[in-house]
């Protein structure tokens, strides 16, 4: 069995390579910008969670940790993205993948806290962040991009699973689905992306993905604003 899985180098080829105001490709380099505004929102959400007493949206103030990290990575993807588009290759996608890594693996160890137990998700918060990096770390380092996709859509999967088999201890959970559904959505026009961008040239399916992206974790903000804590 074959345990290597290498980046062809065409990945690097994006179909919208248009240079604005002097921007390169710079469709994919600025729509990068929804993660930020995206992550700035989460991190003040969760200031005033923290500043306003005591926070109705978290039982135990120890829930905002998954989060802080989790709208941190997302903030800094915004660079990493945005980094590397400006002239894609291997060494600039590296600054792209961690922070991602550290989003996945965060909102993975929330999902266990959040169904199955605090103490759980707590105990495998940094084990899970050493996995993502160490993912990226082992892709730059020997080539072989299996252990990032594992730790990517294996996060996915197992946070599905977790929320079809466990309740949330928190009203609007159902919103996680959401949330999915529109990061599967950024996944399949990121692989449409040169089919999506020749239906009439103004957007590619990149770029899509950056916002589709944004938009699943803006909804996951959204839960979180609207959320209290089960009876």
């Amino acid at each position: 069995m074959n345990w290597r899985m290498i980046q062809d180098e065409a990945y690097h080829q994006f179909a919208d390579d248009r240079t604005i105001l002097g921007v390169a490709n710079a469709a994919d380099t600025l729509s990068g910008l929804a993660f930020l505004v995206v992550g700035v929102l989460g991190l003040i959400f969760l200031w005033r969670e923290r500043s306003g007493g005591e926070s109705t949206r978290f039982a135990i103030p120890e829930e905002m940790h998954f989060y802080w990290i989790l709208f941190g990575a997302v903030a800094l993807t915004a660079f990493g993205s945005g980094y590397y588009h400006l002239a894609p290759d291997d060494a600039r996608l590296i600054w792209d993948r961690l922070p991602m890594s550290f989003g996945f693996t965060a909102l993975l160890a929330a999902a266990v806290a959040e169904r199955i137990r605090l103490t759980l998700g707590l105990r495998l918060l940094l084990p899970l962040l050493l996995c993502g990096v160490g993912s990226v770390a082992c892709w730059r380092w020997t080539g072989n991009l299996l252990p990032y996709a594992i730790v990517q859509y294996g996060s996915i999967a197992i946070m599905l699973a977790v929320v079809i088999l466990f309740r949330s201890r928190y009203s609007h959970g159902a919103y996680i689905f959401g949330v999915l559904a529109l990061y599967a959505a950024a996944k399949a026009a990121e692989v449409l992306d040169a089919r999506i961008y020749a239906l009439g040239g103004i957007v590619s399916g990149h770029t899509l993905k950056h916002l589709l992206a944004a938009a699943s974790l803006w909804w996951l903000l959204r839960m979180l604003q609207l959320r209290v804590p089960r009876r």
